[in-house]
């Protein structure tokens, strides 16, 4: 009889495993698709957002791909529970679904902060296709925006906010913006210069109330003058949805945690992507990684593993990247490790800043902050990439890195990274895709 793979979830962990599974097993099998929505790319949203790309450029399936691919597929419906004994996953029309394996690769949704109007007219999150499609209708040309929460969300989609010639302005409630991707000095360098693009930014605040105003909202705060805009985009968080989960006997701390082989507890059932808590690359401690990388990463390992395979996951490395008003700004590993050994390195002229962290003689985190057409900068996000992932001895290389933080290349080529890097894949082979399917979803 074939074996039967359940994945739960579209996103881009459930469309790698999907296709990794039919790359490496040795006999057909059946795979069962349980999606609430149709499959996209949450990465391209912003480039739907200004236009950049039609909707139909978001989707990264079709009915004939799930065909070749021999997939029956449940789009529409949710999961609701996970009967681990009887490997039975019920749906929200009651359909029960049995299975050999199972991935729960389920994602995150957005959260709101708990401020009342949250939920009101021209009040939106930024996570979802359809939370993409609210805001394109609520924004036109002169429109006053109000992005609540200064994070990596935020910043993904300011230049497509800005793009529609939205007039902008971010509140965020911590004394800095990006508190989650770079240090103080770093976020100084990024504010000022969003203020001289017509940013408006105002941080230590705490919203208490969106209210409707003559046509208009209106942002109350704890301290300080009201703040009157046409559209708000709530973007506090996320959380993982893991909801349904509760008494399946699947342990869940913070996501479902896994093992090196992203097994969970239960030995045929897997977790991957935003839910998944496995192993930090760096630290070696578990952590939550919700970013893309992971997610294709995770994938992949799962379903090279349930077909029979046997890979283990090195860890995931934490990576923010953004680009905004032809600014990029990156934070690599463990870039706020207040434990390592720390320099630093200025150049406001050319709005350039490096931070490098060293525990003994290897870069285990980075910042990096630069004009996005400065091949100085373009460079050096992937050197640091690099050192940070290999996490390659530097020898005396460590002093002219700390010495001179501008100079990575040096550093990069005389350790060895290159070579280091070169033979690293996940599956100890380069990326494939059956058929005419596209290398990377």
């Amino acid at each position: 009889m074939a074996r039967r793979h359940l994945i739960i979830g579209g996103g881009t962990a459930g469309m790698n495993a999907m296709r990794t599974i039919r790359e490496e097993e040795r006999e057909p099998s059946e795979i069962t698709l349980v999606s609430a929505e149709k499959p996209y790319s949450r990465m391209v949203l912003p480039y739907y957002l200004d236009r950049s790309i039609a909707e139909s450029h978001v989707f990264t399936t079709s009915a004939a791909l799930l065909a070749q691919w021999k997939v029956k597929a449940h789009l529409g419906r949710r999961a609701t529970a996970l009967d681990v004994n009887a490997n039975v996953c019920t749906l929200d029309d009651g359909t029960k679904v049995e299975y050999d394996d199972c991935l729960i690769a389920t994602g995150s949704a957005a959260v709101r902060a708990p401020v009342p109007g949250a939920d009101g007219r021209n009040v939106h999150s930024f996570w979802t296709l359809d939370e993409c499609r609210g805001v394109i209708a609520s924004i036109t040309p002169g429109s006053h925006v109000v992005m609540v929460g200064a994070g990596f969300i935020s910043f993904t989609i300011l230049n497509s906010i800005l793009a529609l010639g939205a007039k902008l302005t971010i509140v965020e409630v911590a004394p800095r913006i990006l508190p989650r991707m770079v240090d103080d000095a770093g976020a100084e360098i990024v504010e000022g210069w969003l203020k001289a693009h017509g940013v408006a930014i105002r941080t230590n605040v705490k919203a208490t109330k969106i209210e409707d105003a003559k046509g208009k909202k209106r942002l109350k705060f704890a301290s300080g003058a009201d703040l009157a805009c046409d559209v708000v985009i709530m973007a506090t968080g996320i959380k993982t949805n893991l909801d349904w989960l509760k008494g399946a006997g699947v342990q869940i701390n913070r996501g479902i945690v896994v093992n090196d082989r992203l097994r969970s507890n239960v030995a045929n059932v897997y977790a991957a992507g935003d839910v998944a808590e496995g192993r930090d690359l760096v630290s070696g401690q578990p952590a939550l990684h919700a970013i893309e990388p992971t997610a294709q990463e995770h994938g992949r390992v799962v379903g090279a593993n349930m077909a029979g395979k046997d890979i283990a996951y090195k860890g995931s490395l934490i990576i923010n990247i953004v680009e905004v008003c032809h600014l990029d700004a990156a934070s690599f590993g463990a870039w706020d490790d207040a434990k390592a050994e720390a320099v630093s390195g200025l150049k406001r002229d050319r709005a350039a800043y490096r931070k490098l962290l060293f525990t003994g003689d290897r870069l285990t985190g980075a910042i990096i902050i630069g004009r996005s057409g400065d091949v100085w900068t373009t460079n050096d996000v992937g050197m640091l990439k690099g050192l940070v992932q290999t996490g390659v001895r530097l020898g005396r290389f460590k002093d002219h890195l700390k010495t001179h933080p501008f100079d990575v290349k040096t550093a990069y080529i005389a350790s060895g990274t290159t070579g280091a890097l070169l033979p690293e894949t996940v599956l100890g082979r380069p990326s494939k895709a059956p058929g005419e399917t596209p290398v990377a979803v």
